[in-house]
């Protein structure tokens, strides 16, 4: 070890564990945790620091004395500058195997519940290309390579349009490939990209805010229906129409072909008008018989296979009889609560984002299910005494809140009701397991299935059975 700079180099530490946000763990001679993002577990390596507190350090691995026999090759050319997929280098069953560990370890020492006998985790069966979104940003300047910065070379293209660097708001890597989305999205993308070099077309600068091209999106659905969107950062109905022409003629299998105007400051569609080109302003996904309209605003799984897992294990944790009345909350655009909707005498979904909510409705409506109803609102302004007076009390409540979890009002309120079952699935174990410490006086884990949605990224989501402990705890 020795200083340099005020950074540290470590020599031949091990990396004997994967951490939070994807990021891989040493130690230092001193103890203290080492957080790097460039190796995995079983590397040995020396590790160069760039951040140092009280109780850690973050650093990247600058030389490898020895390979871990959990390493793969990446299939991707972009990994290592590209943000996305950062456990490629990674293979598949030590990927799950770490996701699942941090799983169960944050349950147990954050939440400090007792847990069942955990099955394992829920693999998926695309490993590449199973999202059904993506979204791309235009840029004027694109992120360069160290390589092109020491060159000679003049670089005149500094056109981009892609994803951006981590940690570099105004830099885009230009992406040739991507293996997260099935074609046409690379078609899509690199054509578009193609056609605005050869038309003198201007990309978006993230600076200045100016610039006809600004973002990209692509949704694919099982169905084989297809929208693609596109957001202009000016003014310009020649642009948008020559732009959009083309992706018409060139990609007649579009199903929704759409576009936004937004000169404001960030990237966000869900104030702007969204306006169809061609086509329709929708596509559908389906799911076990059931259709579900997808628009530009809508959320849905982005890995809908593996969503269709993960929803079974839902439903088949509620065990519905038939006769109860379930609240879904944080319903979306009312996917889970339609799929377990058969089973059960009503359900209630509630959720935050108006356009969700509609979606929600329309879907039901589409799908001749009637024992559903819709609200929206904010989750611990809705789900209130009142509203139970008026919908009654649920026999079994579905939550699948954000990644911050449930809002400490929402757990009072579960908690005031205790219904006889509640089905957590969460997309953050961290914050479920801070919602299963507050519960944890009145219920018990009974179940639990961590089912991976996302391959090639440390994201894993995770299924709790909460049922009344017969004997509460005393509350703490």
């Amino acid at each position: 070890m020795r200083k340099r700079n005020k950074r540290q180099l470590f020599e031949k530490l091990e990396v004997v564990d994967a951490g939070a946000k994807g990021k891989s763990v040493a130690k230092a001679p001193d103890g203290r945790v080492v957080f790097l993002t460039n190796a995995i577990p079983g590397d040995v390596v020396d590790v160069q620091t760039f951040k140092k507190r009280k109780n850690y350090f973050e650093g990247k691995a600058v030389h490898f004395h020895s390979y871990s026999d959990r390493r793969t090759e990446p299939v991707c050319e972009h990994f290592g500058s590209c943000g996305g997929c950062k456990w490629q280098h990674m293979a598949y069953d030590s990927q799950l195997f770490f996701k699942q560990k941090e799983v169960v370890q944050h349950l147990e020492r954050i939440g400090g519940v007792d847990l069942p006998e955990t099955p394992p985790i829920l693999g998926s069966e695309k490993q590449y290309y199973y999202r059904n979104k993506m979204e791309f940003s235009f840029s004027n300047k694109r992120w360069l390579s160290q390589e092109e910065l020491e060159s000679d070379l003049e670089i005149t293209d500094k056109n981009a349009l892609g994803f951006h660097i981590p940690s570099m708001w105004d830099k885009i890597l230009d992406i040739k490939k991507c293996h997260l989305q099935p074609d046409p999205s690379n078609d899509i993308r690199n054509g578009l990209r193609d056609f605005a070099h050869t038309n003198g077309l201007t990309f978006y600068d993230p600076r200045e805010h100016t610039g006809l091209l600004r973002t990209l999106m692509i949704r694919t659905a099982t169905t084989g229906e297809l929208m693609v969107l596109v957001q202009f950062g000016e003014i310009d109905p020649d642009g948008h129409n020559q732009v959009m022409t083309y992706l018409q003629e060139t990609f007649p299998a579009i199903s929704s072909l759409l576009y936004v105007i937004n000169t404001k400051q960030n990237d966000t569609i869900y104030d702007q008008d969204v306006r169809v080109f061609a086509g329709r302003d929708h596509i559908f996904e389906e799911m076990e018989g059931l259709k579900f309209k997808i628009t530009a605003k809508s959320f849905y799984q982005t890995n809908p296979e593996q969503a269709y897992e993960l929803y079974k294990v839902a439903r088949d944790f509620a065990d519905l009889k038939g006769d109860e009345l379930v609240y879904d909350l944080y319903t979306g655009t009312g996917t889970i609560a339609q799929f377990v909707a058969q089973k059960a005498k009503k359900v209630i979904g509630i959720e935050a984002v108006p356009e969700a909510i509609a979606d929600a409705k329309v879907n039901a409506e589409n799908n001749q299910i009637h024992n559903t109803e819709f609200f929206v609102g904010d989750m611990k302004k809705v789900f209130t005494q009142e509203f139970l007076d008026t919908h009654g009390i649920p026999d079994v409540i579905i939550t699948d809140p954000p990644r911050d979890g449930m809002h400490k009002d929402v757990v009072a309120q579960i908690l005031k009701i205790a219904p006889q079952k509640v089905v957590y699935v969460s997309c953050n174990s961290a914050t479920q397991a801070r919602d299963l410490a507050l519960m944890d006086h009145i219920y018990q884990v009974s179940k639990l299935q961590t089912v991976d949605m996302f391959p090639q990224t440390h994201h894993v989501e995770n299924v709790v059975l909460l049922e009344k402990r017969e004997n509460p705890k005393i509350e703490p």
